[in-house]
């Protein structure tokens, strides 16, 4: 079977290839410390435009410290690329580029994009002020929220109230509001 040679991917490559929900700190970091690195991870079908994907992403942006693909493609088939990112006041801004760039060869527009953080289930839209409420951006932000993790999860453990708050801000009041909470 020849080898496919591609120098570079345009718009439309990836289109119908790529799933649009976007995971964040599922996966550890193999470049450094969690605490100091942000990893995003997409689902995406077939092995050679997932190696598109981390060819796209680690020669377009300087701020990328690693891009790659998983070993072995999942039981649906689909591959995982995993691309790391400095964990700072950027990360958010930086999340939307790449991913304004990556719907360009999707095809995809932003409303069609979520995201998730971490192991929880809840989809939010991809937007600033959703990445910035929810992904911690600083060293001292993630360990703050690793500890109340631990805590709660030591907490249900042992049978006692978790009583733990969400932050209170724009993002957090309007989830407040649309689930009929004060």
């Amino acid at each position: 079977m020849p080898k496919l040679l591609r120098e570079n991917v345009e718009q439309g490559d990836l289109k119908r290839l790529v799933h649009n929900s976007l995971h964040i700190d599922e996966y550890k970091s193999k470049m450094g410390s969690d605490e100091d690195i942000v990893v995003l991870s997409f689902k995406v079908e077939g092995k050679n435009p997932s190696n598109d994907m981390v060819n796209f992403f680690e020669k377009g942006y300087d701020w990328v410290l690693d891009a790659d693909v998983s070993a072995g493609e999942q039981e649906d088939g689909d591959y995982l690329v995993f691309v790391e990112v400095a964990r700072n006041e950027d990360t958010a801004k930086n999340i939307l580029k790449l991913l304004e760039d990556l719907m360009n060869l999707t095809e995809q527009k932003e409303d069609e994009w979520n995201f998730t953080y971490y192991k929880s289930s809840d989809k939010h839209p991809v937007t600033i002020e959703n990445l910035e409420a929810v992904v911690p951006l600083t060293k001292e932000e993630y360990l703050r929220q690793t500890d109340n993790r631990e805590i709660d999860q030591l907490k249900t453990a042992a049978g006692v109230e978790v009583t733990t708050k969400a932050p209170v801000n724009d993002f957090t009041e309007s989830l407040r509001v649309a689930a009929g909470i004060k």
